[in-house]
């Protein structure tokens, strides 16, 4: 049985290769992303790129279930969180033969008012064990909520799996702080990511530096170097 190690290895590597062709990773230093929150930040993420692949869904599907296998997970449904993590959470359920169920991030404002679609009558998972699959895993926020409505409508989820991650502190530091706790692991990691990147010439080595340097300071990054916070 392959590590897990061994496996984020093997699949992260064709993965960030992927990524850096479709574009479902797309890297800017000197003109960095204008995020969502106003902060302009040198990385931007769509894995949704990856849904016009055959290859590439296969791909993810594949590394998913052999990091099921290397986790000994025992698992009886598999839940996506809305909507990126859906296609994936999809394929592995079909692929490992289990129960399907997706989050949404927040409670529905008409009919049922479900924040989690799957479930039977009693939309309760009634104490089976959950895995939750995630497409990026930034702050770890978005993750922790699915991870709560989960345990808040009758599951046991003690593991996420995702797709990328920009590994940063705070995420791991929320995903710690759940009570009991909960472990992520994901097909690729910044780190394989920046070395892929660089190796393909996609980037710098000046380039790669300055992008190390944006983990350790995601928020005060881009003011460091020019691009003050927008839309505050």
């Amino acid at each position: 049985m392959k590590t897990l190690n061994e496996i984020q290895n093997y699949y992260g590597s064709q993965l960030a290769r992927a990524a850096l062709s479709l574009g479902a990773i797309r890297l800017n230093v000197k003109e960095p992303f204008r995020w969502a929150s106003g902060y302009r930040m040198p990385i931007y993420n769509d894995n949704r790129q990856f849904l016009a692949s055959a290859q590439y869904r296969a791909l993810i599907c594949d590394a998913f279930s052999d990091m099921v296998e290397s986790l000994s997970l025992k698992i009886d449904n598999i839940a996506g969180t809305a909507t990126a993590g859906i296609p994936h959470a999809t394929s592995l359920a079909d692929r490992l033969k289990k129960s399907l169920s997706y989050v949404r991030s927040s409670s529905k404002d008409h009919g049922l008012g479900h924040q989690i679609e799957g479930l039977g009558k009693d939309g309760s998972y009634n104490g089976k064990s959950v895995l939750l699959i995630e497409d990026l895993i930034s702050t770890g926020s978005s993750s922790i909520k699915a991870v709560e409505a989960i345990r808040n409508a009758g599951g046991i989820c003690d593991t996420c799996l995702g797709i990328f991650t920009y590994g940063l502190s705070l995420s791991y530091e929320a995903f710690a702080a759940l009570k009991p706790s909960c472990a992520y692991h994901t097909i690729l990691s910044y780190d394989l990511m920046i070395k892929t990147a660089e190796e393909t010439g996609y980037i710098t080595e000046e380039e790669a530096e300055a992008l190390h340097e944006w983990r350790k300071d995601p928020f005060g990054w881009g003011e460091k170097r020019g691009f003050p916070r927008e839309g505050v």
